[in-house]
C-alpha cells in the first residue's frame, strides 16, 4: 500500500514544482502589464507549495516499511526544518520587506529540496546542512545593519583583492586534498575540526573588488591591473585543481567587464586569451586531461575516470520523466552524491520533469537578479548585483552541465542544494546582498520620485503666483 502512495507522490511533487513556476510567471506577468492573477496571491501560493512539499516528503521519509511505523527522529528533524522555513519567511519579510519575493521563494524551495534529498541520502549531513542554513540566515539578517555602518564600502577595493589572494595562497601551501582538489583548509583538534573552502569566501570578495573597480570609467591601466590580478586568482585555483571555481571566477570577471565597458573587443580578447590558457592547461596538467577524457567518452574508462559521470547518466535516465519515487531509487551508488552529483539523485527519485523545474527555478532567480541590476540607478550597485547574479547562475550552470555531460564535470556545488557549509553560507550571503541592493534601489527610487513631485509642486505654485 505504501509503495502505491510513493508511486502516486511522484505526480504530486511534479504538480508542486510546475505550480510553483506558474505562480512565478503570474507575478512576472503582472509586473510587465499583463494580468494572469494576483501577484501577492502568487507569492503566497509559492510559500504554501514549499510547506506542502516539505510535509509530503518527510512523511514519506519518516515511514519505515519494515516495521510499518514512523521513525521519530526523522519526523522531529522534519518538524525542526518546518519551523526554520516558517521563521525564515517571517524574518526575511521583516528585514527585507522591499526585496524581490520571487528570489526568496526560489531560494527557500531549493533549500528545502536540499534538506529532503540529504535526509534521504545521509541524515547526519541533513542535520549539519540545516545548522549552516540557520547560520547563513542569521548572516543575511545582519547584512543591512553592516552596510548601514559602512555606507561607502566600495573604497576598500584593494582590501578585497588582498584578502582573496591571502585565502588562496594559504590554501595553496596549507590546504588539504579532498575529492582530487587541494582546495580545503582545516583547523582545530580532530574531534572539533572545522573544514571550509576559502575559494567560496573569495568569490564573495571578488565580486566586491570588481564592482569597486568598475564603478569608475575603465581606462587601459585599470583594465590591465584587474586582468592581471584576476588571472592570478584563476591560476591559483587551477594549481589547486579547482577547475570549476577557476571557470566561475573567469566568467564572472568577463561578464562584469563587459557590463562596465560595453566593449566587444575586450570581451573577445579575454575569451581568446582564455582559449589559449585552456589549451595550455590541457597540455600541462594531467588532471585536466582526465576530466576532458571522461567527458568525451566516459565508457572508455568506466571503472575509473568515467565511473562518476556514467553513474550520473544512469541515475537521470533510468526512471524517465517521473522518477522512481522518493526512497525507491539508489542515489547512494552515485559517487559524491551529496555535493557534486546531487542533481542526479534529484532526477532519479523525483523525475526528469522535476529536475527541469529545478533548472527553471535557477532561471527565475537569474531573471530577477538581472532585473535588479537593470533597475538600479547607481552604477556601483548595478554592477554589484550583476556580479552576484552571474556568480550564482554560472556556478549552477557549471555543475548542472557537468552532471548531464554537457560540459566536462568539475567539482563545484549546486547553490543552496548541495551539501557544504561554506557553499551554503556564501550562497545565502550573496542572495542577501542582491536583495539588499534591491531594497536600496527601491528606497532611493521612491525618494527621487518624492523629490520630483515636490519640485513640480513648488514650480506649479510659483507659476500660480
Amino acid at each position: 500500500m505504501f509503495d502505491l502512495i510513493i508511486m502516486l507522490s511522484r505526480y504530486l511533487f511534479i504538480f508542486y514544482i510546475v505550480l510553483f513556476l506558474w505562480q512565478g510567471i503570474v507575478y512576472i506577468a503582472y509586473e510587465q502589464g499583463g494580468f494572469l492573477g494576483n501577484p501577492y496571491t502568487a507569492v503566497s501560493m509559492q510559500r504554501r507549495i514549499v510547506i506542502l512539499m516539505h510535509m509530503t516528503a518527510f512523511l514519506i521519509l519518516g515511514y519505515n516499511r519494515e516495521t510499518h511505523l514512523f521513525d521519530l527522529s526523522t519526523l522531529i528533524f522534519g518538524a525542526v526544518a518546518f519551523i526554520f522555513l516558517l521563521l525564515a519567511v517571517k524574518l526575511l519579510d521583516r528585514f527585507y520587506y522591499e526585496g524581490c519575493p520571487l528570489i526568496w521563494t526560489g531560494m527557500l524551495f531549493l533549500m528545502d529540496l536540499s534538506l529532503i534529498i540529504l535526509q534521504r541520502v545521509e541524515p547526519s549531513l541533513a542535520h549539519r546542512q540545516l545548522m549552516w542554513m540557520v547560520i547563513g540566515l542569521a548572516g543575511m539578517l545582519f547584512l543591512p545593519f553592516f552596510f548601514r555602518m559602512i555606507p561607502r564600502f566600495e573604497i576598500f577595493e584593494w582590501a578585497y583583492i588582498i584578502v582573496c589572494y591571502g585565502l588562496l595562497i594559504c590554501t595553496r601551501f596549507f590546504g588539504v586534498a579532498k575529492g582530487g582538489s587541494t582546495n580545503w583548509l582545516s583547523f582545530g583538534p580532530e574531534a572539533f575540526k572545522i573544514t571550509f573552502q576559502p575559494s567560496e569566501i573569495a568569490k564573495f570578495l571578488f565580486v566586491f573588488y570588481l564592482a569597486s573597480v568598475f564603478r569608475k570609467r575603465v581606462e587601459w591601466k585599470q583594465f590591465l591591473t584587474t586582468a592581471i590580478l584576476s588571472a592570478g586568482l584563476v591560476l591559483l585555483l587551477v594549481l589547486q585543481k579547482d577547475l570549476g571555481s577557476a571557470l566561475i571566477f573567469f566568467m564572472t570577471y568577463m561578464v562584469m567587464l563587459y557590463i562596465a565597458t560595453s566593449n566587444e573587443f575586450l570581451f573577445l580578447l579575454g575569451m581568446a586569451a582564455a582559449s589559449v590558457a585552456a589549451t595550455g592547461a590541457y597540455k600541462l596538467f594531467s588532471h585536466v586531461q582526465v576530466r576532458v577524457a571522461a567527458w568525451r567518452n566516459p565508457w572508455a574508462d568506466i571503472d575509473a575516470g568515467g565511473y562518476q559521470i556514467v553513474s550520473s547518466l544512469f541515475a537521470i535516465t533510468t526512471w524517465g520523466l517521473f522518477g522512481s519515487g522518493l526512497t525507491k531509487g539508489m542515489p547512494k551508488s552515485i559517487p559524491v552524491v551529496e555535493s557534486d552529483m546531487i542533481f542526479a539523485a534529484i532526477c532519479e527519485e523525483f523525475g526528469v520533469i522535476f529536475g527541469a523545474g529545478v533548472i527553471g527555478i535557477f532561471i527565475m532567480i537569474l531573471y530577477r537578479g538581472v532585473r535588479i541590476a537593470l533597475d538600479c540607478s547607481r552604477r556601483y550597485y548595478s554592477i554589484l548585483a550583476a556580479g552576484v547574479t552571474t556568480m550564482i547562475s554560472f556556478q549552477a550552470f557549471v555543475i548542472l552541465g557537468g552532471v548531464i555531460k554537457l560540459i566536462p564535470l568539475t567539482g563545484v556545488t549546486l547553490p543552496f542544494v548541495s551539501y557544504g557549509g561554506s557553499s551554503v553560507l556564501v550562497s545565502l550571503m550573496m542572495i542577501g546582498l542582491l536583495q539588499w541592493v534591491c531594497v536600496y534601489c527601491e528606497q532611493h527610487s521612491q525618494q527621487e520620485q518624492e523629490q520630483m513631485r515636490t519640485m513640480e509642486m513648488q514650480m506649479g505654485g510659483g507659476r500660480n503666483e
